[in-house]
């Protein structure tokens, strides 16, 4: 609605009014000086659009606040399965990934013994192999006793056993087994990203030793972000799954970003607040963990009973419309309003002005007529 008061052309409409016609006066009715009356002239000039409460689908909404949240899936903590030195990285907090870079180099003199390890098993197990495979074919002819072959036998098992569990810890520290020579054993190992994001926390330097719980680094994958906002207990029951939003940061209330609620907690806290998780629809690298944001959230909409924005005049901070009580005569009436929608707003005491015919546009111009007048006299 304005709230300027446009003196120019209340003061044209006074001067049309001028000549043998009737000037543009106020009158007392009920006590209440609220009636304009304009000529012939000034009607013409004042050029009003008159119409009635119309029904109109006005949404309401919720404003709510909250904050920036990633899901577990999506914050990785990375660790060294065996420990060790890290040798090198390049990572600091904020730093943008993409699954398979390498982000750290560790070293240590047990990744030199598992690959030994590993080979020496290797070379048995194919020893162990065509020993077994001989002594089954001697035991079948019973040119040997069960007894031995039983024993070759379990060494054979046992060193596949050895072999295969060497294998997996060798992958748990991203060495391949089927890559390792007596002639490329190395100290180091080479540790991957396993997602595409960024940095959020880095907690180790250069030459420092990590045991196998410790965490080197923290990574988010910024792709399923979402809005977790905080809800008062008396609004809950007008939220559901799938209901739309928009959402801003008070650092650019200008930008929004469209969501809709995807989660609802059943669980309030000591404030009777509820965790209300929200899908964004189009994410973008602005939005980060952390960040605060304030939401309106969209109600149903209803079908409610409105008028122009252009009839709703405010004065003394209170809102008025102008009745037409025939063809020249206003009378300003005081109106409740509700939301603003698409240029119309929610009239609350719908029921005062059923079947009236009300100012849609010009109605600024009477409030000025009504109010320069009065002062005059």
């Amino acid at each position: 609605m304005k709230n300027i008061f446009i003196i120019t052309f209340a003061l044209l409409i006074t001067a049309c009014g001028s000549g043998t016609e009737k000037e543009t006066s106020t009158e007392a009715i009920n006590g209440t000086e609220n009636i304009v009356i304009l000529n012939k002239k000034q009607l013409t000039a004042a050029k009003l659009s008159i119409g009635k409460l119309e029904e109109k689908i006005i949404g309401s909404f919720i404003t709510a606040n909250g904050t920036i949240d990633v899901p577990p899936q999506n914050m990785i903590s990375v660790s060294v399965p065996l420990g060790g030195y890290l040798k090198s990285t390049k990572l600091l907090p904020g730093s943008q990934i993409r699954k398979g870079d390498i982000i750290a180099i560790m070293e240590d003199q047990q990744y030199i013994q598992m690959q030994q390890d590993y080979l020496i098993t290797k070379a048995k197990l194919a020893y162990s192999k065509s020993e077994f495979e001989r002594q089954r074919e001697l035991n079948s002819s019973k040119a040997s006793s069960d007894k031995v072959f039983q024993q070759i036998q379990m060494e054979y098992n046992t060193l596949r056993i050895t072999l295969n569990s060497l294998e997996q810890k060798l992958k748990m520290i991203n060495i391949k087994p089927e890559s390792i020579t007596e002639n490329n054993i190395s100290s180091t190992i080479k540790i991957y990203s396993p997602i595409n994001g960024f940095v959020s926390n880095v907690f180790v330097n250069i030459g420092k030793f990590v045991n196998p719980s410790d965490v080197l680094f923290e990574l988010i994958d910024p792709s399923s972000i979402h809005l977790n906002l905080k809800i008062f207990e008396k609004d809950l029951n007008k939220l559901a799954i799938g209901q739309k939003l928009i959402a801003y940061s008070n650092n650019d209330p200008t930008k929004k970003y469209a969501a809709e609620i995807n989660l609802i907690s059943k669980e309030l806290s000591a404030e009777r607040l509820a965790e209300v998780h929200c899908h964004f629809e189009n994410a973008n690298k602005n939005l980060v963990p952390g960040m605060y944001m304030n939401a309106e959230i969209q109600l149903k909409n209803d079908s409610k009973l409105a008028i122009s924005e252009d009839a709703i005049v405010n004065f003394e901070n209170s809102d008025y419309v102008f009745v037409q009580k025939s063809n020249n005569t206003f009378e300003m009436t005081p109106v409740k309003i509700g939301t603003l929608e698409n240029g119309f707003i929610e009239v609350i005491n719908a029921e005062n002005f059923k079947g009236k015919q009300l100012v849609t546009k010009g109605a600024y111009t009477l409030l000025m007529t009504l109010k320069n007048k009065s002062e005059e006299e």
